[in-house]
């Protein structure tokens, strides 16, 4: 422990970007875990670093008896008067131990807690950079695969693309670059765990800001997105200025805003929606490009029902029903679609079964045994049914 640290802890702080009182601590434990370990936890004793010199300097505190039982922790009145003259009963005495005492063993157990404090440091440092970034978009170069998942190098941290967070039809091979969407940073036991997506919606919704100045600028505003990744997604805007048109700004001119935004995705394809807050008329937008003939809305169910003529019923529906499931979660509703040859069957179906019903209770009749069929055997005794249901009426 001979020799200034100073230079030494300045190299490290610079180096690591550790925070030089993290890095004082880390020293002043590690020298009390050496000097513990020297002197098998008998003593008491204290660390601290002197700035002047730059050493640890370590401290043994006793207390000051008329009688000593422990000599490990107690010392006499006329021996600790001889170390400060002003010192009383019960008053605790702190001595300078020489720290050059300390064996090679305790050193080995200085530098590793040392290297110890300093990892931990350095990925308390990570965490708290990362952990303000969640929904950003960052760029990473693959190194490597571990089973199915990419550890993706960022700089400063690695951080895991998981398999279930990659894009169907995607493959990376090693030192191939990547953008991703930062979705969760958690600590760990084995450090800061960086999770990347693909998949998610928050990465469309960047790629927008990123490729659209008036969203990042917040005079159009994505309400939301949807997607199925690698395929096709929808997002729905809106415009806080009346002069700018919300799906214009985003296709941009001739498409290349959108294009690049697409390009990124490898392909999957975007349909962008202006949002409305008739949810009517926001479904029927969400289906573009099929057209709507008819929607019934039942507000408490929070469901629709879709009437389509027959030859857009496929393209609403879309491919493995994929338009009207990306539009259901769009709007937040549940929806069925229906031809429009399929609603008037069902309603025809409905009309002649309660025509038949009202043509069976007023025409069908019985006989009983006497002959007399069971309407006119009501209506002989409708006086005394009504004075069954209605008794203080028939005393009166």
């Amino acid at each position: 422990m001979v020799g200034n640290l100073n230079h030494i802890i300045d190299q490290v702080v610079k180096d690591k970007g550790i925070d030089r009182d993290v890095l004082v601590d880390a020293l002043e434990s590690a020298v009390l875990s050496a000097a513990n370990k020297k002197f098998r936890n008998t003593r008491d004793l204290e660390a601290h670093f002197n700035e002047e010199i730059g050493e640890v300097e370590v401290f043994e505190f006793v207390t000051v008896v008329d009688e000593v039982v422990d000599s490990y922790k107690e010392i006499d009145l006329e021996e600790a008067r001889e170390v400060d003259p002003d010192v009383e009963i019960d008053d605790s005495l702190g001595m300078m131990l020489e720290a050059g005492s300390f064996s090679r063993i305790a050193a080995q157990t200085a530098k590793q807690v040392i290297i110890q404090k300093v990892r931990e440091a350095e990925r308390e440092g990570v965490y708290n950079e990362f952990k303000d970034r969640v929904g950003e978009i960052v760029n990473g170069i693959v190194r490597r695969y571990e089973r199915g998942d990419l550890i993706v190098d960022l700089g400063r941290a690695e951080a895991l693309l998981p398999n279930r967070e990659q894009a169907p039809r995607e493959n990376y091979r090693q030192s191939d670059r990547v953008r991703a969407y930062i979705s969760e940073v958690k600590m760990s036991a084995k450090g800061p765990q960086i999770i990347l997506s693909r998949t998610h919606p928050g990465l469309l919704i960047s790629l927008f800001k990123s490729e659209v100045p008036e969203v990042a600028e917040g005079i159009v505003e994505i309400i939301g997105a949807v997607r199925e990744p690698g395929s096709r997604a929808k997002i729905s805007v809106t415009s806080h200025d009346i002069d700018v048109d919300p799906v214009g700004a985003c296709v941009g001119m001739r498409g290349s805003r959108v294009q690049n935004v697409v390009t990124e995705l490898r392909g999957e394809r975007i349909d962008i929606i202006p949002w409305t807050p008739d949810p009517a008329r926001f479904a029927c937008s969400a289906l573009a490009p099929a057209d709507v003939s008819r929607v019934y809305i039942d507000d408490e169910e929070q469901a629709m029902e879709i009437i389509v003529p027959d030859d857009q019923l496929s393209l609403a529906i879309g491919k493995k029903g994929q338009n009207v499931r990306l539009a259901a979660k769009l709007i937040g509703w549940k929806i069925d679609i229906k031809s429009e040859s399929r609603a008037q069957e069902e309603e025809q179906d409905e009309s002649p079964s309660a025509e038949a019903e009202d043509v069976t209770a007023a025409e069908v009749t019985s006989l009983d045994d006497t002959g007399q069929s069971e309407v006119e055997v009501a209506e002989e005794g409708a006086g005394d049914v009504t004075d069954e249901v209605n008794p203080d009426k028939a005393e009166n």
